[in-house]
């Protein structure tokens, strides 16, 4: 029986992480067979979340923690999914913006279908999905540029929820450069350009008011991203 870890990358979630983690334990206790383990990654948190990690793993059986000195989304993934046992190793943003139902096909889709890649999409037209026009018009914009530099078929680079399987981390993290929010758009352009089949699952998605992504920085982050793919061959 193939096992899950489910990673929730943290800076900063000291109010938001203890009701994150009892609801996403409860949600896979009640719909997920397989064995699980939730990970929360600090990554560089300067209040108490690295405390409250503690508390929940202590508290909670399932739930364990990891702690990296510097930020950096990309760089917790690498650690967290580097260093896992599980066959299958996913992640979702600590907020669940993400509806948890679409969790289970996301699990399926690695242990039971056949693919190494499976990703939540905000964009496919059975999604449905509540956030700003400013932002809704940025990611569609983003991933059409995504799709006109290197003819990828994913039609959401950035969501976060994703899984992957052993063989799919063992092969593409270590090649993936960015630390940082442009980890995602990376793993996956990477993933097609290896074979990779990438399974796209339609979710509910609403936006957090109190986000840590600051729009701009990131906007920045993936254009000289996307120009650095570009500019050289991949690996």
């Amino acid at each position: 029986m193939a096992t899950v870890d489910v990673v929730i990358p943290v800076y900063n979630e000291e109010v938001a992480l203890s009701g994150s983690v009892a609801k996403l334990r409860a949600f896979l206790q009640e719909n997920l067979a397989l064995p699980w383990t939730i990970v929360i990654a600090d990554n560089g948190s300067i209040d108490h979340t690295l405390a409250v990690a503690q508390k929940l793993a202590g508290q909670y059986l399932g739930v364990t923690y990891i702690h990296l000195p510097e930020k950096g989304r990309g760089r917790a993934l690498r650690k967290a999914w580097l260093e896992s046992t599980a066959d299958i190793v996913s992640y979702m943003d600590v907020d669940l913006s993400t509806d948890l139902k679409a969790f289970p096909p996301l699990v399926t889709a690695i242990a039971e279908e056949g693919y190494d890649v499976a990703i939540g999409t905000r964009l496919a037209s059975q999604s449905q999905t509540k956030r700003s026009l400013k932002r809704e018009f940025i990611s569609r914009c983003y991933n059409l540029l995504v799709k006109a530099m290197f003819f990828t078929r994913f039609s959401d680079a950035q969501c976060g929820f994703k899984a992957l399987s052993r063989k799919a981390v063992q092969e593409l993290v270590p090649l993936i450069e960015n630390q940082e929010w442009f980890f995602d758009t990376e793993l996956l352009i990477l993933a097609e350009k290896k074979g990779y089949r990438v399974k796209e699952i339609p979710v509910e998605w609403v936006e957090d008011p109190d986000t840590r992504v600051k729009i701009r920085k990131t906007v920045m982050e993936d254009l000289k991203g996307l120009w650095r793919l570009r500019s050289r061959p991949l690996p």
